[in-house]
């Protein structure tokens, strides 16, 4: 536990920038001191729900606030690298919503910077520091399910087609893969790690197919089948048009783990319950993660902080190269798809 609280300016007033915020209130390592938006209205506003916060008109105008030591990330994908290389900079850690870039070039750019200025950087994969994601990867490692061989992922839903919406626009990084199917590709990448005493593990061969907008030209919904060192496989899944469900399966030659809820654990305070099936057994063991006094954006802070203070510019639970191995999944994943965005 640190003794100071980091202190946190937040690039962005969007709505994850808010559950952000929110969740900040719950930590004892961190304070929110200031926010930055485009418009002075948006930043005035967002900064007003919160007691002591600055509000400030421009990201530029936040980079310069001597109070802030830690910067958050809550744009649009295509503003992420040139925000975060600014933060860099400018001498604040940044703690940069996932996906960390639009691809592998723009990544490599960001940690190059983080490097040079001795800054901390993380991708914000906020489920990884969750209690229910601990509790499974140790079940994987002690061996609950035997050796793994298959694991499934999802993460979709149902939005209205909006050709101004990011989701369905080029230009605003829009797509399932980059906005959802990051977390089943993380996930699985994790747990093929675990299973072979690892972090996390790269596939060593990735096919995908998916279906193009035919307005947008913005991938709508997207699979991909992976295989990892070990022999383990992975059947991903994600889509922004399609009513399906985000939950995560992970079997073995023992028994097999039920995840109903693996991306957003603990979503407005809720408990969580996973199921260990086991071999012989007519009745999965409940496994229950019970509501803590920490929201789910607070851990990865939390995190930061930790890595902050014992001065550390990566935090062991998810590195750069953990980072560089997802986005270059996801290239592979939207290549084989046929998703590609300005500059590429």
């Amino acid at each position: 536990m640190t003794t100071t609280p980091l202190q946190w300016g937040i690039l962005s007033a969007g709505h994850i920038a808010r559950k952000f915020a929110t969740d900040l209130q719950s930590s004892r390592n961190n304070r929110l001191v200031a926010v930055a938006s485009r418009h002075d209205a948006d930043a005035a506003a967002f900064a007003n729900e919160f007691d002591g916060v600055r509000a400030h008109g421009s990201y530029a105008a936040l980079l310069a606030d001597p109070e802030v030591q830690a910067v958050y990330i809550g744009t649009l994908h295509p503003w992420h690298a040139e925000w975060a290389i600014e933060a860099a900079r400018a001498g604040k850690h940044v703690l940069c919503e996932k996906p960390l870039a639009l691809n592998l070039a723009d990544a490599q750019r960001m940690i190059a910077a983080a490097r040079e200025h001795g800054v901390l950087l993380m991708e914000a994969f906020m489920y990884r520091f969750h209690p229910q994601t601990l509790k499974i990867a140790e079940l994987v490692r002690s061996g609950h399910v035997g050796e793994v061989r298959v694991i499934r992922a999802s993460f979709n839903f149902a939005a209205d087609f909006d050709p101004g919406h990011r989701l369905f626009n080029k230009g605003l990084g829009g797509g399932a893969i980059l906005d959802v199917g990051c977390y089943p590709m993380s996930f699985a990448r994790l747990i093929a790690g675990q299973a072979s005493g690892r972090t996390f593990a790269n596939p060593t061969a990735l096919h995908g197919v998916g279906r193009i907008h035919s307005v947008a030209q913005t991938d709508e919904f997207a699979s991909a089948v992976a295989s990892f060192p070990g022999g383990v496989l992975a059947e991903l899944s994600c889509g922004t048009t399609i009513l399906d469900d985000q939950s995560a399966q992970i079997y073995g030659t023992d028994g097999w783990i039920d995840v109903p809820t693996p991306f957003l654990p603990g979503q407005g305070g809720r408990d969580e319950v996973i199921w260990l099936h086991k071999r012989g057994d007519a009745t999965p063991e409940k496994i229950a993660i019970d509501h803590l006094a920490h929201g789910l954006y607070t851990y990865e802070a939390d995190a930061v902080a930790e890595a902050v203070a014992s001065g550390a510019t990566e935090v062991p639970a998810m590195t750069w190269d953990d980072t560089l191995g997802n986005i270059a999944a996801l290239d592979t994943w939207r290549r084989a798809v046929g998703v590609k965005y300005d500059g590429e």
